[in-house]
């Protein structure tokens, strides 16, 4: 009996595949497909700093979802905007 109790602590709803360290995360959509729209621009600091982390580093894409497109077109537009001083190349 105490081995089901903490069988059922460590394994939610009977669930054989669950471990709480590794959940399910939902896709993300890719900012720049989902909206046909937005043009993405090397002069435009703004809209590139949601591409970039505090510390001046181009996120991955695991963490701006883009799509593997998408993510050349960011790393290319952040680096010409680094070129022409729109973006800092790092942050103090």
């Amino acid at each position: 009996m105490a081995d089901k109790k903490q069988n059922n602590r460590r394994n939610r709803n009977n669930d054989d595949d669950y471990n709480p360290r590794f959940r399910k995360m939902r896709k993300k959509v890719c900012p720049l497909c989902s909206d046909k729209n937005l043009v993405l621009d090397y002069k435009n600091g703004d809209q590139l700093r949601k591409f970039v982390s505090d510390k001046g580093k181009i996120l991955p894409r695991r963490a701006t979802g883009a799509c593997a497109k998408h993510q050349r077109t960011i790393t290319l537009a952040v680096k010409r905007a680094r070129h022409i001083a729109v973006l800092p190349f790092t942050q103090n």
